[in-house]
């Protein structure tokens, strides 16, 4: 698709956000999406035990939230699993886009597949799968923290890296070999040129897909419920035992946090993004 063709796919799409249908369309669109997420925040303020009706504003909800020690430990597992699975799948997720971009081997089509196997199948197959294979195994339950939860983590590992992967191949498929060509002419070595030449074009996949890693572990239920234990809630089990009882502004306070934590995570991602593409266009 040449300029002129991309120019006059624009105008088109653009011309659809004039038509009455099409705002119709995306304001219903936004209502669905959005209107549960807005009502829980607003009821997370609410004066009253139950979620019924509105009686008041009030923050007490949040202070029973944040002075809950098992909620709090909660969120102390999660952001540890999250921390330890982001480490570890953006390790993992970058020598696995490298080997693919880089080398030619036998079966390599046949190890893509496999690599995108934890994302194309559902979750709830991963975490029976998981269940089985730890039991199998003999992994101990009495480890010390945060050892223990070192088995919810390797499986969040597992559904993470092929997400980082698929970032960074997609960003590496946009490298121009003739920089590493032109390094080395200028006797630049393989190491100087990784951090001179190709870490700065990867720089922004790894930030964007770390962010993306950390958020898939900290919202994950469906694996995280088949791997916990009494002594391994995560924020989303905790929150989801609490709803089991009745659904209080108290679980919504909760839910409200865990989904500002996202959030910001999220704005962090646009924001270095954004700041990537300026710099991109300065030079």
């Amino acid at each position: 698709m040449n300029q002129q063709q991309r120019k006059n796919c624009q105008n088109r799409i653009f011309n659809y956000f004039h038509q009455w249908w099409f705002r119709v369309i995306l304001c219903c669109t936004i209502v669905f999406l959005y209107a549960p997420i807005i009502v829980l925040v607003i009821f997370s303020f609410n004066d009253s035990r139950r979620n019924v009706t509105w009686h008041g504003f009030t923050f007490k909800y949040y202070e029973k939230a944040i002075h809950n020690n098992n909620l709090i430990e909660a969120f102390l597992n999660s952001l540890s699993i999250a921390f330890f699975n982001t480490v570890f799948s953006l390790i993992l997720g970058t020598l696995t886009a490298l080997l693919l971009w880089r080398f030619r081997f036998s079966y390599k089509s046949v190890y893509e597949g496999i690599i995108l196997v934890p994302i194309i199948i559902p979750e709830i197959c991963i975490g029976i799968a998981l269940l089985v294979f730890f039991n199998l195994c003999g992994w101990p339950n009495d480890l010390p923290w945060p050892l223990n939860l070192s088995k919810i983590t390797c499986a969040h590992i597992l559904f993470s890296f092929p997400f980082v992967a698929v970032i960074i191949r997609a960003r590496l498929a946009k490298f121009n070999l003739d920089q590493e060509e032109a390094a080395l002419d200028l006797g630049a070595n393989h190491k100087q040129i990784f951090k001179n030449v190709l870490f700065p074009h990867l720089k922004p996949a790894l930030i964007v897909s770390s962010l993306l890693a950390f958020t898939l572990s900290l919202d994950d239920f469906v694996i995280t419920f088949f791997m916990s234990g009494p002594e391994t809630t995560t924020v989303p089990i905790k929150i989801y035992s609490m709803v089991r009882f009745s659904v209080t502004p108290e679980v919504n306070a909760a839910s409200t946090i865990l989904l500002l934590i996202t959030i910001v995570l999220a704005a962090i991602a646009i924001w270095i993004q954004r700041g990537w593409a300026k710099e991109v266009e300065k030079s």
